[in-house]
């Protein structure tokens, strides 16, 4: 019989690849010849977008699977689980028609840190921060799609726990489960916080290797030297020299075609 650490390893993978099949990770070399500049304001030759994960049904069903026996396996005192507003949402109620795991949703806030959020509440009023029921004594695993610099992540706890109290409950949240880690500090911040950071895709430790094959050779390259060393590719040389590549490559294709 398979392991939980060997079943892991083969959702990981199958999901990774699956994603980019999909379009869900996305390369300048196949999707945009320009590149992406990040929230962070860092120039990125792939892309993550999670948010059309549910317009995927069979994906979505393997993700919720996933993600449910993770709970299962790594979080084995957590009983209801909290899907983040909004790509956390599908996941989470996946979870829930699969695994059985209870769910509820935290509604959207303009809030970016938990010091904000601080701030935000004394004027937010008697409004629901998190829909659906809570009981007292639960044990929550926060839902969500990426794990980038987990901000986020903290501010959906701070929701968790003020509308617990609200209620007049005592609940716990000390798990966050991800799809994707993008490895980029995240789990240092959740163990700073006493938190257990838990993800299907670790994907600069494996992620990236788990797509090898799927990849060209250019552009396993490229993303693999990038999650070493960012500031490398900042260069606007690096970048043109890169947007010519797939220039070149279009016109070939072109030229085949005709």
């Amino acid at each position: 019989m398979m392991t939980w650490k060997e079943e892991k390893e083969e959702l990981g993978k199958e999901i990774t690849c699956l994603l980019y099949e999909k379009g869900l990770i996305k390369t300048w070399y196949r999707d945009n010849p320009v590149g992406w500049t990040l929230v962070s304001g860092l120039w990125s030759p792939f892309y993550i977008q999670l948010r059309p994960l549910s317009s995927y049904p069979e994906l979505l069903q393997k993700v919720g699977y996933a993600l449910g026996k993770m709970i299962k396996e790594e979080c084995k005192d957590v009983n209801k689980v909290v899907g983040v507003a909004m790509t956390g949402i599908p996941i989470a109620s996946a979870i829930t028609i699969l695994e059985g795991i209870p769910s509820l949703w935290t509604r959207k806030i303009d809030v970016r840190s938990s010091d904000e959020f601080e701030r935000y509440i004394q004027s937010y009023g008697e409004h629901t921060l998190v829909e659906g029921e809570f009981e007292e004594g639960d044990r929550i695993a926060v839902i969500d799609d990426l794990a980038t610099k987990f901000d986020s992540k903290l501010v959906a706890i701070e929701q968790i726990k003020h509308e617990a109290k609200k209620r007049g409950l005592k609940v716990e949240c000390k798990d966050v489960v991800v799809l994707l880690d993008r490895e980029q500090g995240a789990a240092a911040v959740a163990t700073q916080h006493g938190i257990s950071l838990h993800s299907l895709i670790p994907f600069k430790s494996k992620g990236i290797e788990w797509l090898k094959n799927s990849l060209s050779e250019i552009e396993y390259e490229v993303i693999t030297e990038y999650l070493q060393d960012e500031k490398s590719y900042q260069d606007a040389e690096v970048q043109k020299e890169l947007y010519e590549m797939c220039v070149s490559k279009n016109d070939k294709l072109y030229k085949v075609n005709q």
